[in-house]
């Protein structure tokens, strides 16, 4: 094949590709007002916590959102962009045989996200409303698990790449490894989902340097997998940055967090997903802390109240300065990422 013909089919590639991206949009914006109209026609409003996860009472956090509480907010809205994504990727993407599997991990966590928000909108806003963490972890990992053998066994990875490094053979320890890195990330998406428009635009930076690198990479798949949620966000944050119109609920956030974790799998970048995805690694990271802390130290915490976007904000930063800075972090770091996968890849 000639240099201009190859060039070509990658200029048509990528067109398409930004095609379904905007399709994505699109869709999500004509689906967003069926869902508000339902949402606040049946009061799917987000249950508070009252608690923290070492069942103390939250009162830091039920101080700092007060306001908020006060006004009735809908939830699940990530259920819109899951659709979205489910309906453009069937429909009109490169390869299936390259986005079956990010797809049904996909819809997968956001199903068991979905039943979570369900839980939390009849439920009486009481403790930390939803399912029980330990059955929420124990769903998500089952859905990693499946998602790891099928990685193993169906695809035949049995390799990591260190960029600098080299390729590093690891065999069946692949699947603990895709487990680790699928559940980790589901979590820190979800525990970063605690201001309005946070996790929709950082999720949105992450995915679109992967939607990046699968492209150089040729998986044009899973290029476009990843570029069609970024336009679904893209529709999603225009109504959840400050004040929001609703929430993703963790129907969005497990199906963002859990898609990442397999799309850094399939692209083999898994080293630099902590890079790219930075701030999710220090939401997560400041929870861990906090809590161990707290059983180490006599209850002494290290934040005034963890994820650390609340610490910011209990610091007396509006939220929208939180919000800002942090999209800004996530921002230079999945340049940083990026620019690690080119030197890896061609030096």
């Amino acid at each position: 094949m000639s240099d201009s013909l190859s060039i070509v089919i990658q200029i048509s590639t990528l067109v398409r590709i930004v095609g379904l991206a905007f399709a994505g949009f699109v869709l999500s914006m004509l689906i967003t007002p069926i869902y508000t109209n339902l949402a606040y026609k049946y009061q799917l409003w987000k249950k508070p916590r009252t608690t923290t996860v070492t069942g103390e009472q939250a009162k830091v956090f039920t101080k700092l959102h007060a306001a908020k509480h006060r006004r009735n907010i809908p939830t699940m809205a990530g259920i819109i962009f899951v659709l979205s994504v489910a309906l453009i990727t069937i429909a009109g993407n490169l390869s299936r045989s390259e986005t079956w599997l990010p797809l049904a991990a996909f819809v997968g966590a956001g199903m068991v996200g979905l039943i979570d928000d369900i839980i939390n909108i009849r439920g009486t806003g009481q403790g930390v409303a939803g399912l029980p963490s330990k059955l929420k972890f124990l769903f998500i990992f089952s859905i990693a698990l499946a998602a790891g053998i099928f990685f193993y066994t169906k695809l035949d990875v049995t390799s990591i790449f260190i960029p600098l490094w080299g390729t590093i053979s690891i065999g069946w320890l692949i699947v603990p490894l895709f487990i680790l890195v699928v559940v980790s990330t589901a979590n820190a998406v979800n525990i970063t989902d605690g201001l309005d428009g946070l996790a929709g635009g950082l999720v949105a930076t992450a995915y679109a340097t992967y939607a990046i690198i699968a492209f150089l990479e040729g998986r044009y798949g899973v290029s476009a997998f990843c570029l069609t949620i970024v336009g679904t966000l893209l529709s999603y944050t225009w109504f959840n940055i400050f004040p929001a119109r609703f929430f993703m609920g963790d129907v969005g956030s497990f199906a963002l967090g859990t898609g990442l974790g397999v799309v850094a799998m399939i692209t083999d970048t898994v080293v630099l997903l902590p890079i790219i995805g930075i701030v999710f690694v220090a939401e997560a990271g400041s929870v861990i802390l906090q809590i161990t802390s707290k059983k180490l130290r006599n209850g002494k915490k290290l934040f005034k109240i963890s994820p650390i976007h609340h610490h910011f904000e209990a610091s007396g930063w509006p939220e929208v300065k939180v919000t800002m800075r942090f999209w800004i972090i996530g921002q230079v770091a999945a340049v940083v990422g990026l620019m690690l996968f080119l030197i890896g890849k061609y030096l």
